[in-house]
């Protein structure tokens, strides 16, 4: 399956809104984790249902429910019922191909975000998405699979660490999606410093395997920009909206978010200008060294061609040529030979040609 663009057929000629996932089934079933907080409780469970994470719900705290595997229909469909979300959010939940967006709904915000990790053998990035949708009084998250990219939220809570435990929903929420770009600045920091290494390596060597490395840094370099560059402009606009689930408490927390998202786009944009540059570079260095090559090849062939000329009028066979019977006419003409080739080197030399 293609990594920019995945396989719609499934949802060719249905209709908007239709529960249709695009996509890979990852997990043989489903799992729903719910999570309810505050101060003083913590309730961490798995659940066999959305209507039973709903019923455990409490007023004044802290309600989460994660969702792995999006191959369930009936459940996503569930979902929406439940907690009133319309039909086209459900259709963007279930396409994993969807780009990040923000959605802001009478009753809900919501986020379609993606979470990016490298195959470490292949080097090459990947991604799966995520949906954060934001309510009055719960945050729900769907993901493709069990990821652990959400697990340092799960540990601030579980250990009441910084002001998570006493805060309200939008605090949850915003602390996923700091883990999220979190992520992607690690991500971006790793292929960056192996981009710059091979800005080092280009200057001393000129081995071919470089242009293959510096082509797949590209491409891994537009795949995150991808996820990047759309979470960038809807955390922008989540700041300019008034009637988001966010508290205006809250917004100094999303400016910090905005402006790591725009360092991560930014990073990612000067490490592809970098790419572009190397191959340059790269172009530049075998154009030159050709026309090294080519430079040399010229001036001997510059140098004998005049020898050549004189070693052919003396090769001719005719009985009467000058100098033929002439007792010294070989060191002679090797004399001839050596100041003829030896003035051309030192014309070429002081013309710096050489």
């Amino acid at each position: 399956m293609a990594r920019f663009l995945k396989d719609r057929s499934k949802a060719t000629g249905a209709v908007p809104g239709s529960l249709v996932l695009i996509g890979r089934q990852k997990m043989e079933q489903s799992e729903i984790q719910f999570i309810t907080f505050d101060k003083d409780e913590l309730t961490e469970e798995t659940v066999d249902s959305i209507e039973m994470a709903q019923q455990k719900f409490r007023e004044g705290k802290v309600n989460w429910i994660n969702i792995y595997g999006l191959h369930d229909l009936e459940m996503i469909k569930k979902l929406g019922e439940e907690f009133k979300l319309p039909t086209l959010l459900l259709e963007d939940i279930l396409n994993t191909d969807q780009s990040p967006k923000y959605e802001n709904g009478e009753d809900y915000d919501a986020f379609i975000m993606k979470i990016l990790y490298q195959d470490k053998e292949a080097y090459r990035i990947h991604a799966e998405q995520v949906t954060l949708i934001l309510g009055e009084n719960y945050v729900l998250t769907l993901q493709e699979q069990r990821a652990h990219i959400f697990e340092v939220v799960r540990e601030r809570i579980r250990k009441s660490k910084g002001r998570i435990r006493i805060s309200g929903n939008d605090y949850l929420a915003y602390a996923l999606m700091d883990a999220l770009v979190d992520n992607y600045s690690i991500l971006i920091e790793n292929i960056g410093r192996q981009v710059e290494d091979i800005e080092d390596r280009l200057f001393k060597t000129m081995d071919s395997k470089i242009v293959e490395e510096i082509y797949r840094f590209k491409t891994e370099l537009n795949y995150i920009r991808k996820a990047v560059r759309p979470m960038r402009e809807f955390i922008a606009a989540l700041l300019r909206t008034e009637d988001s689930f966010f508290q205006k408490k809250n917004f100094a927390f999303l400016k910090d978010l905005s402006d790591l998202a725009v360092q991560c786009a930014e990073a990612v944009e000067m490490y592809n200008s970098m790419t572009s540059d190397q191959l340059n570079i790269y172009n530049s260095n075998m154009s030159n060294r050709m026309n090294e090559v080519m430079k040399t090849l010229t001036i001997f062939a510059s140098i004998f061609i005049p020898l050549t000329f004189v070693a052919g009028i003396y090769g001719m066979n005719f009985e009467y040529i000058p100098e033929l019977k002439f007792k010294y006419g070989y060191l002679v003409f090797w004399i001839f030979i050596l100041i003829l080739g030896g003035g051309l080197l030192i014309y070429f030399k002081r013309k710096k040609w050489l």
